[in-house]
């Protein structure tokens, strides 16, 4: 298949105090989430001046990108629309349409599949399409990556340098938590969602010599009557700590989840790593940089935050490996672990919203 452009599709964030409200109208548009609930989450963004790190991370990545596509030889402009906030994808696909681009490849900056992480993104960009009008490019979606060696690299090697930031003598008792966004058990029932999350967290954890290790959510934002995927990443390193650091997952699948540590000591280190992300969000850097590391600075833990993968050399890389994956003949799609790779064009029936 051959294509004329690669589009960076991305939830989007403000990138001032006059943007948050605005900002956060758009997202909740049609949610029936309380605002003062909204109010709240107003000011985890004024704590940075208004400003999400995610549009600054990929104005990197795109930068990057341009970089390693024209080191590959492959002459393809890098687009970028947001769901939530400037540059927004309809904008975005109409300045396509008066490109003359007429097939783009959209590269969504989530690993995972789920309604929210990948059928979402479908939507919004057919919504774009026919906003764009006649000639809007045909746009096809690269497939969630979430087991592809490379992201499994990228993070293992973002996981051994947090390793790294603890001393010597107490790296190999440390603890590791993976995060992602939680999301509705209805949606997440209907979905490879969590089984994904643990398959990464078990190869990335075998890959970094780090038996203990759980899996933990963050960031549910829907009404105290739905149910979420659990534990929150803060009542989960509470109850670890509780239990004196001798806890398997939190699921009670040790055997899946890694081999629980039977040291029994309190005072193991933490390290979280936001593998549900591939780029910092105000999830990111409010959820676990504040909030999580306020939780285990009052229970005396030693936290230490694993970055996200960002623009790593490996993740960039990867990136051009999907763009030329599509580019060949060839149906060979690497992938690590136990399960499949995800389809390069997903089932008329997966994902749905749940609702």
């Amino acid at each position: 298949m051959n294509y004329d452009a690669l589009l960076l599709v991305s939830f989007g964030g403000p990138e001032g105090n006059d943007d948050v409200i605005p900002f956060l109208e758009r997202v909740l548009r049609g949610r029936r989430v309380p605002r003062e609930r909204m109010m709240e989450v107003a000011e985890h963004y004024h704590h940075f001046g208004g400003v999400s790190p995610i549009n600054r991370q990929n104005r990197a990545l795109i930068a990057a990108l341009e970089r390693a596509l024209k080191t590959r030889n492959l002459s393809l402009p890098v687009y970028w629309g947001n769901r939530n906030w400037h540059p927004l994808l309809p904008d975005t696909v109409r300045q396509m349409t008066r490109d003359g681009v007429g097939r783009a490849l959209a590269l969504v900056t989530s690993a995972y599949s789920s309604y929210s992480n990948c059928r979402q993104y479908l939507e919004n960009i057919e919504e774009a399409r026919r906003e764009a009008g006649s000639g809007a490019p045909a746009i096809d979606k690269i497939r969630p990556f979430f087991n592809h060696p490379g992201f499994i690299e990228t993070m293992t090697d973002r996981v051994r340098d947090a390793l790294d930031r603890l001393p010597d003598e107490r790296r190999a008792t440390a603890h590791l938590v993976y995060t992602a966004h939680s999301i509705p058990i209805a949606m997440a029932r209907e979905c490879a969602y969590e089984a994904q999350l643990r398959e990464v967290s078990r190869l990335i954890s075998e890959r970094a010599g780090a038996p203990s290790w759980a899996l933990a959510f963050q960031s549910r934002s829907g009404p105290p009557a739905q149910p979420w995927l659990e534990p929150d990443v803060c009542d989960y390193i509470r109850s670890f700590h509780a239990a004196g650091g001798n806890r398997a997952d939190q699921a009670g699948r040790a055997d899946q989840a890694g081999r629980a540590d039977q040291a029994g000591r309190a005072d193991r280190d933490i390290v979280v790593i936001p593998v549900g992300f591939i780029s910092d969000h105000m999830e990111v850097v409010y959820d676990l940089d504040v909030e999580a590391r306020a939780c285990c600075d009052d229970l005396g833990v030693r936290m230490v935050r694993a970055e996200t993968a960002g623009i790593h050399p490996r993740f960039v890389e990867m990136i051009v490996e999907l763009v030329e994956e599509r580019l060949s003949a060839s149906t060979d799609r690497p992938a690590a672990g136990v399960l499949e790779p995800w389809p390069d064009r997903c089932p008329l029936d997966c994902c749905p919203s749940g609702r």
